[in-house]
């Protein structure tokens, strides 16, 4: 599921290493931000739908085929990072929220 929320500047793209997440609080929504190795940004909900806990930014990026993932570091089900889908239980979704890189800000919303 995508949520809209109002456009806000959460960091320098440099600031992202790739393959590695962060988490921001935008509001009282806590998000984790990835970054890949091809330099794409991702942006998903934070919170563990199995565990509960403010935890997927700490999750394992990485790929099944041509997907890229992250495993929840909690119980490691592994979520599709440009749906929020998990691949191993699609009952299990995390928030996506739009995000987009420009003049090197990352910028998390509408």
């Amino acid at each position: 599921m995508t949520v809209s929320t109002t456009a806000v500047v959460v960091c320098g793209f440099d600031a992202l290493l790739p393959e590695r997440g962060v988490a921001a609080l935008i509001g009282d929504r806590q998000i984790a931000l990835f970054r890949t190795y091809d330099g794409q940004v991702f942006a998903l909900s934070n919170t563990d739908p199995v565990s509960g806990a403010n935890v997927m930014s700490r999750g394992i990026v990485g790929n099944r085929g041509d997907v890229p993932t992250v495993a929840s570091p909690m119980f490691k089900q592994v979520y599709d990072l440009r749906t929020g889908v998990c691949l191993d239980d699609p009952s299990l979704v995390l928030t996506v929220y739009p995000v987009r890189v420009t003049d090197g800000q990352v910028i998390v919303g509408d």
